[in-house]
């Protein structure tokens, strides 16, 4: 069993997360008025404050929300559990998508640290059922379904339709093929034949898709 230490919210992109006393969390969506709520698979972020406190103890001064978490929780080692993992919260219920994000190392933490604990530490969940969660409230890990479906990624490599010039249809097929084969398909992009934007995607997705 956890708890919710604090609850953080950014209403505009490239803004610090600031605490807030309850958060309202929206079926398929994420945190109300935040700014990374939306129609995809990071709708929420959360880190361990255990994890905090070590990086704190280091000497670092950071606030609650400084590395752009939504929820900051005691008692889980998110980074140590499968994608997959279910957390309940009062009727709240998060699914987590993905582990760690890469680091932009121009960030003011990176800067003034040498390191930041997001990219390994923090993980990203969809909001499966909504509702509210406050300071203070427990925050349960539901057992694991291990029938649960496998999740894929498809990315199409081409110049021409990254630019717009030519339609794509490789793709959406791609995509059909694997929700056939009951796959979930949580990302679709469409990148230029570059080795550079391959190899920066691949880094993103590894740990999203990873068991």
């Amino acid at each position: 069993m956890g708890k919710v230490i604090a609850v953080c919210i950014s209403k505009e992109k490239g803004t610090q997360k600031y605490r807030i006393p309850e958060g309202e969390f929206i079926e398929e969506w994420g945190l109300r008025d935040d700014a990374h709520a939306g129609k995809w698979h990071r709708q929420v972020s959360l880190l361990s404050y255990d994890k905090i406190q070590e990086f704190r103890a280091r000497g670092a001064e950071v606030e609650d929300g400084a590395f752009g978490e939504n929820l900051v929780v005691e008692g889980f080692d998110f980074a140590n559990l499968p994608v997959g993992t279910r957390f309940r919260c009062n009727d709240v219920v998060l699914e987590m998508t993905q582990i760690g994000k890469k680091c932009h190392q121009g960030c003011a933490i990176f800067q003034k640290m040498g390191d930041c604990i997001m990219p390994r530490e923090g993980v990203f969940a969809e909001v499966v059922k909504g509702g509210h969660i406050k300071v203070g409230d427990e925050v349960e890990k539901l057992p694991l379904d291990e029938n649960r479906p496998f999740t894929a990624a498809v990315i199409t490599l081409s110049d021409k339709g990254s630019r717009g010039e030519r339609e794509d249809k490789s793709g959406p097929e791609a995509v059909s093929l694997a929700e056939e084969a009951g796959y979930i398909v949580k990302e679709s992009l469409l990148l230029p034949d570059e080795k550079e934007a391959l190899e920066a995607m691949k880094e993103i997705l590894a740990k999203d898709l990873e068991e």
